[in-house]
């Protein structure tokens, strides 16, 4: 099976939502020290931290996670969700740098660290994945327990599951019980 690993632009996003295992309800950002080392290992400078970073980064992996889901079904991006997210990149302003090759990308503001880095790390992301049409790929599996996100490579682009052999199986499984039960 090919890999359900987003492309660079999309790779921040993919693991802050992955953060929270619905099944389990492990969170690696409220694990000791895992807010911290998400942080660090994302490359992002020092900034506010404790409860209002994590219940922000909480807050915009939940609302990307209703996005991830609106490209699965191939529906609109709940207005709440939209708004959140609206709210949240707005505190998180990016700047056009200018590459020494000539070419351009945006970056943070200069003075965000912590959370407010992150977020605008992520709308740089999201901002390269829309130009090169990607974003839409990156999705949420539809099963209600599992939600993780993944990067749909399928040449129509209508994955709904992370994994055909877990989740898939088991809604195929459960669709097909219901029916059997439906003509018994």
């Amino acid at each position: 099976m090919a890999s359900r690993t987003a492309p660079d632009s999309l790779r921040l996003v993919q693991d802050l939502v992955n953060t929270l295992d619905i099944e389990t309800g492990e969170d690696a950002l409220t694990a000791d020290g895992g807010l911290g080392a998400f942080l660090h290992d994302h490359g992002v400078p020092a900034g506010r931290g404790g409860a209002t970073a994590l219940g922000e980064l909480q807050e915009l992996r939940e609302a990307l996670r209703e996005v991830c889901l609106a490209h699965t079904a191939g529906t609109a991006v709940p207005g709440p969700t939209a708004r959140t997210l609206d709210r949240l990149l707005a505190a998180a302003p990016l700047v056009l740098a200018v590459e020494p090759d000539g070419g351009a990308a945006l970056r943070p503001a200069a003075g965000l660290g912590g959370a407010a880095y992150l977020t605008a790390l992520v709308a740089a992301g999201i901002a390269t994945a829309v130009a090169d049409r990607t974003w839409t790929r990156l999705k949420a599996c539809e099963a209600h327990d599992c939600r993780w996100v993944f990067y749909d490579k399928s040449p129509a682009g209508r994955s709904r599951w992370c994994t055909m052999a877990v989740c898939g199986s088991r809604a195929k499984m459960r669709t097909y019980r219901a029916r059997r039960a439906e003509s018994e």
